[in-house]
């Protein structure tokens, strides 16, 4: 892959995982529409590892007190975790619908699923969806305040996420929504929920392609452009997407996906 192309594939993973406009949406329909080949396995684990080190990084003292609260340590000054010492297994309980259906429905999420009609579809209904949950959410809970069933709710509105065209972001944050947590709380539950879902899928994509014979010698810069970029435009812009949330609704995301939805499904037509 010539390195301006993983440079470019990586920016829009970056931008694409944490706005709720679906990054496997962008990621199998770029190469299409810019008639480039597929970027493949090994590509593919590159934008992981930059996801997952965007998540890892951004959220690291977050994460240091989520762990350390959970043992009973005081590990942390956030106020607001600190009212949900038991997040950290809440959240572990969460991640399992993902991982379940991830397993089971693995092959068609490579294959069929990728469709630009499935993309389209999901594009433009869960805009919708973001749509009506922005009218009915009463956004009143903080992230100290989110119940195990509330994160439950989400955990399995993530299992959606398989789905291309869904956005993990897009549909945790509306099933938050739906349980009247605050925009910019949802958000975060969103991206903390997304971390050991992103860790598993890395690893066990890392797996493959051990068994495939590992980073083949002329891509690896390709491979470290991928992890690198990625990872850098993603703390960019979870800090930004988080801001923007505090002041703002999710009404100009839920345009883009169904104007790009509708856009998808012409094309393929």
């Amino acid at each position: 892959m010539p390195l301006h192309q993983a440079v470019i594939l990586a920016i829009v993973q970056g931008f694409t995982e944490f706005l709720p406009i679906s990054s496997s949406a962008h990621l199998a329909l770029a190469p299409w529409l810019l008639g480039w080949k597929d970027q493949g396995l090994t590509f593919d684990i590159a934008l992981h590892f930059g996801t997952l080190a965007a998540v890892v990084i951004y959220f690291f003292r977050d994460w240091t007190q989520i762990i350390g609260q959970a043992f009973g340590l005081k590990a942390g000054s956030d106020s607001e975790l600190a009212a949900s010492p038991r997040l950290l297994w809440t959240l572990a309980a969460a991640t399992l619908p993902i991982g379940i259906l991830g397993f089971a429905f693995k092959d068609q999420v490579e294959t069929t699923l990728r469709s630009p009609w499935v993309i389209g579809v999901m594009l433009i209904s869960v805009g919708l969806l973001m749509l009506l949950a922005e009218r009915l959410g009463r956004r009143t809970k903080t992230i100290g305040q989110i119940t195990f069933s509330d994160a439950m709710s989400i955990g399995f509105a993530q299992a959606l996420a398989i789905v291309p065209g869904t956005s993990r972001s897009g549909i945790t944050i509306t099933a938050g929504l739906f349980r009247h947590i605050e925009r910019a709380a949802a958000a975060r539950f969103s991206f903390l929920l997304s971390t050991p879902a992103i860790a598993a899928a890395a690893l066990l994509a890392f797996k493959d392609l051990h068994k495939a014979g590992g980073i083949p010698q002329d891509e690896i810069a390709s491979f470290a452009a991928g992890i690198v970029v990625s990872a850098l435009t993603g703390c960019f812009v979870i800090g930004f997407f988080l801001r923007f949330l505090r002041n703002h609704s999710l009404r100009f995301f839920v345009a883009y996906r169904i104007i790009f939805g509708i856009l998808v499904l012409a094309l393929a037509f």
